[in-house]
C-alpha cells in the first residue's frame, strides 16, 4: 500500500511542479516564438511533451485507482476527491488543452494562445490540490493512527 501511495505521490508532485512551470513560464513564452517558426515549434512541443507527461499521467492515474482498494479508512474521502480531480485534469486536457494545441499547430493565434493559458489554470489548480491531498494522506499513512486528526 505504501509503495502505491508513494508512487502516486511522486507522479503527482512531478506533475505539480511541471504544470506550474508550464503555466508561469512555458505557455506565456509562446507569444515570443516567431510566427514563421511557430507551427514547427508547436508540433515539436506536442511530440516531445507527450514523452514527458504521458508516462507520469498514466502512472498517476493507475496508482490512484489501485490505491482506492488499499486506502486507510481515515483517508477514503480524500482519496476519492483526488481521483475526482484526476478526472477533471484528464477531461480538461482532452477537451480544452489538446484542442487549443491543435489550433496552435496550424499557426499562432492570440485567441488560441489566450484560451490555452487561461484554461490551463483548471489543471494547475487541480494538480496542486491533488498534491496537497496526497501529502496529507501520506502524512497520515506514515505517522499512523495518531495523525488521523488531520
Amino acid at each position: 500500500m505504501k509503495l502505491i501511495l508513494l508512487t502516486q505521490l511522486a507522479a503527482t508532485m512531478f506533475m505539480v511542479g511541471l504544470i506550474w512551470f508550464v503555466q508561469i513560464v512555458h505557455y506565456p513564452l509562446y507569444a515570443n516564438v516567431g510566427r514563421e517558426q511557430f507551427s514547427e515549434y508547436e508540433a515539436l512541443h506536442n511530440r516531445l511533451t507527450t514523452w514527458v507527461v504521458g508516462p507520469a499521467m498514466l502512472i498517476e492515474m493507475l496508482s490512484a485507482v489501485i490505491f482506492l482498494k488499499y486506502v486507510p479508512n481515515e483517508s477514503t474521502s480524500l482519496a476519492w476527491v483526488g481521483v475526482g480531480l484526476l478526472v477533471v485534469i484528464w477531461v480538461s486536457t482532452a477537451t480544452l488543452s489538446v484542442p487549443a494545441h491543435d489550433v496552435l499547430t496550424a499557426g499562432f493565434t492570440a485567441d488560441a494562445w489566450q484560451k490555452l493559458v487561461s484554461t490551463n489554470w483548471i489543471r494547475t489548480i487541480a494538480w496542486t490540490l491533488r498534491g496537497v491531498i496526497l501529502m496529507v494522506i501520506t502524512f497520515r499513512s506514515l505517522v499512523g493512527p495518531s495523525a488521523s486528526a488531520l
